[in-house]
């Protein structure tokens, strides 16, 4: 093959075609530091590599800062930024390869298609401020934030380029006389005392990023870096063309003294209630050699430009394209379906009597078949947002909690609510707890109530001293953990203990799982170094230890598999999930998986040996944990891009499918034989704005039914069988 040219007399107009094990397909851009090129590993992925320009190879100042950002950016890769897959600072050409992450950048968008709408700009300030929060909470400062370092995703803006970020405790500083940053977008700081800027210089250019997308120009805008210099130094910023509801937040942000600017917390806090249109974007059409866009259809506008979804991994024979115009014809016949229902009562306020609206539903049922989509909005005056819902007794029946709603119990089988009770006005709900024969909710004294699950009257009107989210529910009962490491176990209808005592070997241990086949509670605690994790298995009835072991590692239990065989997430320096932990207490065996590339605060589902990890930044991924994905053996499965923000935990189905959430309200599908997105339903968005929920609710499969909570209020179900239509 010959050698990939790019045009041009410069040095390196024929670039390397490797950079370690990846071949470098294509260039995608050039900056200060090195190029940029589109790579493939083994198995397909898609990555970004950025391999350093041949001239500064022997600087060792380069070499170290070089350094410092494969550093920063494995610290801060997770939701917000690309994930760092792998990296050789000390290569002869050094180079780092993060995922691919299609879309434009800010400034090509601007350029492209002009400034921002208003809507669109409140969705990018909360973003970017998102993302600057979980970059200084890493203990990193950018240094280095402006349009062309901003990536537009359907899962929302993420921040690359950690070129000349440092740490917090980092010992590289700027060195005399180099000028280290972008000037439009620097803080008066970086030009005055370079050598003491902290995490208020990447407000200020979150502020001049937002300015730039209003506008198309900066606050401070001359052909001179040296006049821009003088103007973020002594003039005031240009806010002309600023939406006026974001203008006073914006010139917060771009205040001289770094003590008067917010902080990114405080500007997510300045937009809320969330009051910005968060349009869902609509993924487009990629015709990319073994890429395969699937189309996401969204009622209402949206702003900016059309993005992707990308399968990774996969075989040609197990691609998979959802045509278009199926989907906006089936998008548009749900929409007829849910619009019967949808505002057709209301449970408080009001609303239409709730057996009227049953009975509609109860109707379409009898003429369409076993599963019938439907929506139950739960609504009390401001006190809109995204219930929280869990299910259990026999038959499985739905318990869901709303902001002012109190909480409730749904019939799966058509939306009908069969009772409502009221529940705490505290601003943050939780989820229901079915525990044994009672459902427990935060009641009206912020304590814990326990509800006939029939008629939703309290058992014996007592509150249980504890509160949702103290307690970890294990079957019929609930288990605490005292400051001193003493577990005391509740009865879940009478508050009654029914034991208590120190786990032996813990200090103050922590609970994570519980499986009810075995009826064993797993509690877990890591050693202060993060050497090894003590595991205790739990018996929740009786207290009675039925094993403990300790593991090499900081262990998290996650699920059970096989026969009682107990699988744990794996942590590495970098508080990311490097590998899964398959531990089996029959024979003391312990086997390790490790994952093809790290992942931030995956939520794992199980079926069968394989567990699907679906990371914040929308990254999901299966992998084989038997002895065939294991000993050396290939255990990734496959993977997927799914372009989800952020995300609920997944949950398993008929039918071989895995469900998740996203927080605009949309429910997704994903066929777990191909690894292939199948289906998503539409955002739906509280009155076009994202309301807030302290838990993302998981969906619940309910035989062909799967059940999912928006932040317009509503709890829907859809009909699992046929994700296509949805």
């Amino acid at each position: 093959m010959p050698p990939l040219r790019e045009p041009g007399a410069h040095p390196e107009a024929e670039f390397p075609q490797y950079a370690g094990a990846y071949r470098l397909e294509a260039r995608l851009g050039s900056g200060g530091m090195g190029v940029v090129h589109l790579a493939r590993s083994a198995s397909g992925m898609q990555l970004a590599v950025k391999v350093v320009h041949a001239p500064y190879a022997a600087d060792p100042e380069f070499r170290a800062r070089f350094r410092q950002e494969v550093a920063a950016a494995r610290r801060v890769s997770g939701a917000f930024t690309a994930p760092v897959v792998d990296a050789d600072p000390e290569a002869g050409r050094p180079w780092m390869a993060t995922l691919y992450v299609p879309g434009p950048t800010l400034a090509e968008q601007v350029k492209r298609n002009g400034p921002l709408s208003p809507a669109a700009l409140r969705r990018l300030t909360a973003g970017l401020a998102e993302a600057l929060r979980d970059i200084h909470r890493a203990g990193v400062i950018h240094r280095d934030l402006k349009p062309s370092n901003v990536l537009l995703t359907d899962g929302g803006p993420k921040v690359i380029d950690f070129g000349i970020s440092r740490s917090y405790d980092s010992d590289l500083r700027t060195e005399t006389g180099k000028l280290i940053g972008s000037p439009p977008y620097m803080a008066p700081e970086q030009f005055q005392r370079p050598r003491e800027v902290g995490p208020p210089v990447d407000v200020f250019a979150l502020g001049a990023v937002i300015v730039h997308a209003a506008t198309g120009r900066g606050p401070f805008d001359s052909d001179s870096p040296y006049i821009v210099a003088y103007q973020v130094v002594h003039d005031q910023p240009d806010l002309g063309g600023v939406p006026e509801e974001l203008a006073p937040l914006v010139a917060r942000c771009l205040a001289k003294d770094p003590a008067d600017r917010p902080t990114p917390d405080e500007v997510m806090e300045a937009l809320l209630p969330p009051s910005y249109a968060a349009e869902a974007f609509v993924p487009a059409q990629r015709r990319r050699p073994a890429v395969v866009a699937a189309v996401a259809v969204a009622d209402g506008e949206r702003d900016g430009a059309e993005e992707d979804t990308h399968v990774r991994g996969a075989s040609p024979a197990r691609r998979h394209r959802l045509p278009r115009i199926r989907l906006i014809v089936a998008a548009a016949l749900l929409l007829l379906v849910a619009g019967a229902g949808a505002g057709a009562y209301a449970v408080w306020g009001g609303g239409t009597d709730p057996g009227r609206a049953g009975a509609e539903s109860r109707a379409g049922a009898a003429g369409g078949g076993a599963a019938t989509p439907w929506r139950t909005a739960l609504r009390a005056g401001d006190g809109d947002g995204t219930p929280v819902c869990s299910a259990g007794g026999s038959p499985k029946a739905l318990y869901c909690s709303a902001a002012g709603a109190g909480t409730v119990r749904i019939d799966p089988a058509d939306g009908r609510v069969l009772w409502s009770a009221p529940s705490s006005s505290a601003p943050e709900v939780r989820a229901p707890i079915v525990a044994g024969a009672v459902v427990l909710s935060a009641g009206p004294d912020g304590g814990l109530r326990a509800l006939d699950p029939v008629a939703g009257t309290a058992v014996r009107d007592a509150a249980l001293p504890a509160r949702l989210g103290e307690v970890f529910p294990a079957g019929g009962a609930l288990l605490t953990v005292a400051d001193d490491g003493t577990v005391t176990a509740l009865d879940g209808a009478s508050g009654a203990t029914r034991w208590r005592k120190p786990l032996v070997g813990h200090v103050r241990p922590d609970f994570s799982l519980y499986d009810g086949d075995t009826g064993l509670a797993y509690a877990f605690e890591h050693t202060p170094s993060g050497a090894s994790t003590l595991v205790t298995a739990v018996d929740a009835a009786s207290g009675r230890a039925a094993w403990q072991r300790r593991l090499d590692g900081v262990l998290t239990p996650v699920s059970t598999a096989g026969s009682g065989e107990l699988v744990l997430t794996a942590m590495d320096e970098n508080s990311d999930t490097a590998e899964l932990v398959r531990y089996a207490p029959a024979t003391g065996a312990s086997t390790r998986v490790a994952l093809p590339f790290a992942l931030d605060g995956p939520q794992v589902a199980m079926a069968g040996d394989a567990a699907y990890l679906l990371a914040r930044g929308g990254s999901l991924l299966a992998v084989a944990t038997g002895a065939g994905g294991t000993g050396g053996g290939k255990a990734e499965l496959w993977r997927l891009e799914t372009g989800v923000g952020r995300a609920s935990a997944p949950v398993v189905g008929e039918g071989g499918r895995l469900y998740f959430s996203a927080a605009d309200g949309r429910l997704l599908a994903v066929d777990t034989e191909r690894g292939a997105l199948v289906g998503q339903s539409r955002a739906r968005l509280s009155g076009g704005k994202l309301a807030h929920a302290s838990d993302l609710p998981a969906p619940v499969a309910v035989g062909r039914l799967v059940v999912g909570s928006a932040p317009d209020g509503s709890v829907f179900a859809l009909d699992g069988a046929d994700p296509g239509a949805w």
